[in-house]
């Protein structure tokens, strides 16, 4: 079990380093100021160069008591089935941005996220990870 769970780990730090780099490349490439769905699309682009599978736009209904609810939720993007990416453009990362996040890895039933918020100089500074 304890084998498993260590692979699935490292699994896990290898797409989400890879995602990060390529999220640097279009931080570079751009740099701060132009619309989430702007660094989505570039995002999408260097994922597909990295070789990782993707869902953009994933609708995450809501589960309450064996009821299944649309609850008007997307993901931005999902990341070999594991990551969960919420993209922001905003001029700080709020409490409500990480909450908003947690929930989603939550509903999701995931275990990582990356909050990355482009309208910073240097992108480090606008990664948030965040654990289930």
């Amino acid at each position: 079990m304890d084998d498993h769970r260590d692979t699935e780990t490292q699994r896990l730090n290898l797409i989400t380093e890879k995602v990060i780099g390529a999220s640097i490349e279009v931080h570079k490439g751009l740099g701060p100021g132009l619309l989430e769905s702007t660094y989505e699309r570039c995002l999408c682009y260097e994922l597909s160069l990295a070789g990782l599978k993707f869902e953009r736009q994933v609708p995450l209904p809501l589960v309450y008591k064996e009821v299944k609810l649309e609850s008007g939720y997307v993901m931005d993007l999902v990341v070999e089935d594991s990551l969960i990416l919420e993209l922001k453009a905003v001029e700080r990362l709020m409490p409500i941005h990480e909450a908003q996040l947690l929930s989603y890895l939550k509903l999701a039933k995931k275990r990582i996220g990356l909050l990355l918020n482009f309208h910073v100089p240097v992108l480090k500074d606008g990664i948030k990870r965040i654990r289930n």
